[in-house]
This record gives C-alpha cells, sequence and structure tokens, in this order.
C-alpha cells in the first residue's frame, strides 16, 4: 500500500506548501462514511487564510516539535484535557480547540474518532479512525508503549530513535542506577520540564521513594498539575537531597551529584538512561504489533523516518514511507 495505492483506497497524505515554505509534518485528506473529503492536520501549524481549511489540527501531545503552541490558538484544534492544559501552562494562553477524555471517542464530522495511550507524556494520545472504504488510519505521535495500541491499515507514526545502523537508537531504560543514585544523597536530575520530569517523579514514587522532591518552578507547576500521586513536592528554596531541573538549569546548582536522564550521549553532564522514547526494536516492534499495511514516518526532521521505512521495506514488514519523500502541494478540495 504505497502513496499511489493508498490514493485508490481514498487516502491522501499531504505536506502542505505555503508562502513561507513546508508546514511542519503532514495532514492527511480521505473520505469519511459519507463520502465527503476531509483533511486532518496532523502536528503542524494553521493553514493561512488563503488555504484551504482542514476539519481539524489533531495534536498528539505538548512537546514544542509537535507544533502544539501554534495549533492550539485554532479553534479546529483538538487535544486530550492534558495535553491542552500541559500547552496552557507552558505557553501562557488559553487553549481554543476542543478536547477530550483519554481512551474515549469523539466526532469529527460524521467521523468516530478513538483515541489510546502512547505514554510518551501525560495525556499524549494516538488517533484512530476509518475512511469510507473502511481502511483504519492510526496516527500515534510519540511513543513509549504501544501495547495499548490497535490494528490498523495504515500506521503514522514517529522514528526519532529510528536508524538500525546507529549505535544510539539501542538503549534501556537504566532505572536500577536512577533509583540508586536518587537515594545516595543530595543529586540534582536533569529533566525536561514536560514529560521527563513527571515521569522521573512517578518512577521514584512507584518505587517507594517519600522523601521531597524539590522542582524548579515549570516543572513543579506543572507536575502538580498533572500527576495524581506526585507526593510531596517543593521548590527549590525548600529542604530536599532530589532535585529536578530543566538540563540547561544544571550549570546553575551547586551540588556535586549533577546528571541528566536522557539517552542521548550530547550533553557535558554524565547521563542517566530514561527515555520517553523506544528505541529502533521498540518501534519495529510496535509496526510488529499493529500489523500495518503501510506505515508513514512523519517525524522528526533528517534521515531517520527515511532510514526506518527501508529497513521496514527490507524486511518484508510493510510498505513503508517517509514523509520526507511526499512532494509538498497547496491542498484543494474536489
Amino acid at each position: 500500500m504505497g502513496i499511489e495505492t493508498l490514493r485508490k483506497v481514498g487516502i491522501t497524505p499531504l505536506r502542505v506548501f505555503s508562502g513561507r515554505g513546508v508546514k511542519p509534518h503532514l495532514s492527511l485528506s480521505f473520505y469519511d462514511v459519507e463520502g465527503i473529503e476531509r483533511i486532518f492536520g496532523i502536528d503542524t501549524t494553521p493553514f493561512s487564510k488563503k488555504m484551504v481549511e482542514p476539519d481539524s489540527y489533531l495534536i498528539t501531545h505538548a512537546h514544542s516539535d509537535h507544533y502544539g503552541k501554534s495549533a492550539m490558538s485554532s479553534k479546529l484544534s483538538v487535544a486530550s484535557k492534558e495535553t491542552a492544559t500541559a500547552l496552557e501552562l507552558l505557553h501562557g494562553r488559553e487553549f481554543n480547540g476542543s478536547t477530550f477524555e483519554m481512551e474515549g471517542s469523539f466526532l469529527i464530522g460524521e467521523t468516530e474518532v478513538s483515541t489510546f495511550r502512547t505514554n510518551h507524556t501525560i495525556g499524549s494520545s494516538a488517533y484512530l479512525w476509518e475512511n469510507e472504504c473502511g481502511v483504519r488510519i492510526l496516527v500515534t505521535g510519540d511513543v513509549k508503549d504501544y501495547r495499548e495500541l490497535p490494528s490498523c491499515d495504515l500506521l503514522v507514526t514517529e522514528a526519532n530513535y529510528g536508524d538500525p545502523f546507529d549505535s544510539a537508537c539501542y538503549f534501556e531504560d537504566d532505572l536500577k542506577n536512577f533509583l540508586e543514585v536518587a537515594g545516595g544523597g543530595e543529586v540534582v536530575f536533569g529533566a525536561y520540564a514536560f514529560g521527563k520530569a513527571q515521569r522521573a517523579v512517578t518512577t521514584l514514587r512507584n518505587s517507594g521513594f517519600e522523601d521531597p522532591i524539590g522542582m524548579s518552578q515549570k516543572s513543579l507547576n506543572l507536575t502538580k498539575s498533572l500527576l495524581e500521586d506526585g507526593g510531596e513536592l517543593v521548590g527549590l528554596n525548600n529542604d530536599a537531597n532530589v532535585w529536578i531541573v530543566p538540563p540547561h538549569e544544571l550549570s546553575g546548582i551547586e551540588r556535586s551529584n549533577r546528571f541528566v536522564l536522557t539517552c542521548r550521549s550530547d550533553y557535558y553532564y554524565p547521563a542517566i538512561h530514561l527515555s520517553d522514547h523506544m528505541d529502533v526494536r521498540g518501534l519495529v516492534a510496535m509496526v510488529e504489533h499493529c500489523q500495518p499495511e503501510a506505515t508513514l514516518l512523519y517525524h522528526p526532521k533528517g534521515d531517520r523516518p527515511k532510514k526506518l521505512a527501508d529497513h521496514l521495506l527490507n524486511e518484508e514488514l510493510c510498505t513503508a514511507i517517509a514523509a520526507e519523500d511526499i512532494h509538498p502541494t497547496t491542498p484543494k478540495r474536489k
């Protein structure tokens, strides 16, 4: 099910060209159960007023590289309640779109869209719907755990660590080391304010760690608003042996034990492997789990989507397409 085959069953992937260049990620044009053409934007920015208006902007989660900061201003945007809350806290303005309960469903026109957890961040959600031909389309955004995802015919997903020939794309979370370091005295961990910081707190609390956890202000606000069982969370002016701050603030913290929670290798401070993503083995396992006829890899920028697409083709798992191989166009209703 390549691009031409997708078009024959009523699905056209679009890379949208505007006067300022190509918009982020992609959109999907399809026909709904009543034969009406619909366009769903996927983790993209709003179209200009001169362009055809899509039916919805689907936001998978609140990280900046998925463009919710821009899309949240549109009444056509859709996100989980938790993602909408995170966007409001991160950017200091109101979410103008529609929200849904995690693992619930909603209608866009006559199209029923079901949602599934991806466990990348609090509130991160995958979207599933069918077109008029009964083709099941699953859009995931970034994924940490694929086990709750359903089977589909077209899988639209990520390839953040999708290069099978890059050793950096193979890793496992080092929870044992993280918990040992956290229990060993004063320490500060570098973690993104949204996503990784909440994962770190949850991991500590699930291990039985009950002491106060100090956090920078943005991390503290997000965690208290989004995490129900975070325990005692305090600011950096309060007493706590364990602190969690954004990585760029580590240099300003006067503690001898400083670590970054990451699977990347480009930080000055030592890393402890704790990721919000799957490695390349997990990405391939997700494709096997969802059993699509075709996979469309739309994130991130760079060559990893293409390399994972080639790998899926070589392993004969499914037809695979990288978004960069789609020629940019300005969409028009038929």
